[in-house]
């Protein structure tokens, strides 16, 4: 299990972030333009902690040389069942440079937009502070 599932599966928002590249590029499901950057992404990721509820990982995809993995997962928004992956890419130092999430149904992306959408003030300024 990669450090960043087990980080996630335990809630563990500092164990998460230590899992980032410092340059690391995050993909979101919901926003156009892609965020750059620990500070940033470690907010955007803990703020997914407070809207996902119920979140579980299925399955974990590796490549064969380990630094591409596919998490796929199920959690709730507001009631409303997601699916997704999160696709990671890990640097010659084994941390996360770039990080891309998909998910499904459509329905259930537009909550996730809305709920992180009701987040980013506090996304920011956590990234700020960082």
């Amino acid at each position: 299990m990669h450090a960043f599932r087990a980080a996630v599966e335990a809630r563990d928002s500092d164990a998460m972030a230590a899992t980032l590249a410092d340059d690391v590029r995050f993909t979101s499901p919901v926003a156009f333009q892609p965020y750059d950057g620990k500070p940033i992404t470690a907010a955007i990721l803990r703020g997914v902690l407070r809207v996902f509820d119920d979140f579980r990982y299925e399955r974990e995809i590796v490549s064969a040389d380990g630094r591409d993995l596919a998490l796929v997962f199920r959690a709730r928004v507001n009631g409303r069942e997601i699916q997704g992956c999160d696709f990671l890419h890990l640097d010659d130092g084994g941390l996360i440079d770039d990080f891309t999430v998909m998910v499904r149904p459509l329905s259930a992306a537009q909550e996730l937009a809305a709920a992180m959408g009701a987040q980013f003030d506090q996304i920011a300024a956590e990234a700020a502070r960082a």
